[in-house]
């Protein structure tokens, strides 16, 4: 590892890829797996959790890690596709050791962990070997001071806290794709989970709840207070939402909705009022919606919402007044691509792709994937008997109903099967080599 940095600060290390000696990315970077013995002698680190194939996380020995540097991790290619399972012996750095309240012995000053750092020693092993320390704020200071101190020199990493913030572990989520994040979370102990939800904002952690599984998002909708829970789902797009409060009893649904702003909870409402797996229950009530007055540039200026997916922004519905689900009469539908060939100054009515028949809300699964395959859409439009545009089903609305339940799971079984000659065994009993 001639090219590794002396000292490695983990923390910078969440989400770096990691890559075979090929040159193939194989995954990402999660947390750290250290055993703690006690708070004189350094933690050794036992490898690197790694985020693989749908999700999957495995174990890295870091003895298979054979370079880091500033922007990505390599390794020997010989990895142990077996599903990660902590020890009891073992602490996760990223998931459990930030924002713990530790002490520095040598002044006595209290604060929180914000990061370590981990280098190699004499004998090759890799350490933990110092520690960030943040102080709590005073005065009109945002933020308390810092110390960087040997780990002999600090108290409280090797006890487990009763109570523990969640500051700089928000801060790391906050870093991720709402799905990298809803993994990592999915994967925390409940006690610190529920720090980290208490601690995230409702508009973060609507994104994350959008990408975990339904047991996942009935378990930490149900730990928080009604009003809470309420902004939350706000916060979600309407069909997730729709989806979330079906999961739960109808006493609770409704005692929510009554809580919600009436506008979104009227979207919820319709949407929930659809048959399963219909295009009606699946779609977005909220697409790009303009007038045929409205130009280019500003169907242009609406498609580059950075909160748009990539699906939605391809298309722009264009509608007579009102312009909100259920719209006036449906007129048609401007391309991305088309917009993008036409002078900004022109109206958007003179883009329309009038020639294909909209979906009806009850347009079943096999009828939605069937439609966008015909005409080579990743989106269409929703309307009803009456012409009205209702929402528009996207390809990933789609796929989120067809593909069946586990199907990461069954992805990753037959990688291993196809990988399974270069993997090594597992310890016995255990979840990880």
């Amino acid at each position: 590892m001639s090219t590794t940095p002396a000292r490695v600060y983990v923390a910078r290390l969440v989400g770096l890829p990691i890559f075979d000696p090929q040159g193939d990315q194989v995954g990402k970077v999660r947390d750290l797996v250290v055993a703690i013995r006690s708070e004189v002698s350094q933690p050794r680190v036992l490898g690197l959790v790694a985020e693989v194939f749908g999700r999957r996380r495995i174990f890295v020995p870091m003895t298979r890690v054979t370079n880091i540097d500033a922007g990505q991790v390599y390794t020997t290619g010989l990895l142990n596709m077996r599903r990660f399972e902590q020890r009891s012996t073992e602490t996760l750095v990223i998931g459990q050791m930030l924002d713990r309240t530790v002490t520095i012995s040598s002044s006595g000053v209290s604060g929180v962990v914000y990061d370590v750092a981990m280098e190699q020693a004499r004998n090759r092993d890799w350490v933990l070997s110092r520690v960030a320390v943040q102080e709590p704020a005073k005065g009109l200071r945002r933020r308390g001071q810092t110390h960087v101190v040997e780990w002999r020199d600090v108290e409280g990493l090797s006890r487990r806290e009763e109570s523990q913030g969640a500051t700089h572990l928000v801060h790391a989520l906050n870093e991720m794709r709402p799905a990298d994040a809803a993994n990592m979370i999915h994967d925390l102990p409940l006690e610190r989970r529920t720090a980290v939800v208490a601690a995230l904002d409702d508009e973060r952690l609507a994104d994350v709840l959008e990408e975990l599984p339904e047991e996942d998002q009935v378990e930490i909708l149900s730990h928080l207070d009604s009003e809470r829970a309420a902004d939350v789902l706000e916060e979600m797009s309407p069909d997730d939402a729709a989806d979330l409060i079906a999961e739960l009893s109808p006493e609770t649904a409704e005692a929510l909705l009554e809580l919600m702003e009436p506008e979104e909870a009227e979207d919820v409402r319709r949407l929930m009022s659809y048959v399963e797996n219909t295009a009606g229950a699946m779609m977005t009530p909220e697409p790009v919606i303009l007038g045929p007055d409205a130009t280019i540039a500003d169907a242009l200026a609406h498609v580059r919402n950075p909160e748009l997916t990539p699906a939605l922004a391809a298309l722009v519905y264009v509608c007579r007044p009102p312009l909100e689900t259920p719209t006036g009469r449906f007129l048609g539908v401007a391309h991305i691509q088309r917009l993008l060939r036409e002078p900004p100054s022109t109206l958007v009515a003179g883009a329309l792709d009038d020639s294909m028949d909209p979906l009806r809300p009850e347009a079943t699964i096999d009828q939605v994937a069937a439609h966008l395959a015909t005409y080579n859409l990743v989106a269409a439009p929703v309307v009803d008997d009456a012409g009205h545009l209702v929402g528009a089903v996207s390809v990933d609305d789609l796929l989120d109903h067809m593909l069946p339940e586990g199907w990461r799971d069954q992805a990753i079984r037959s990688t291993e099967r196809r990988q399974g000659r270069q993997a090594r065994p597992g310890r016995p009993g255990g979840g990880h080599g």
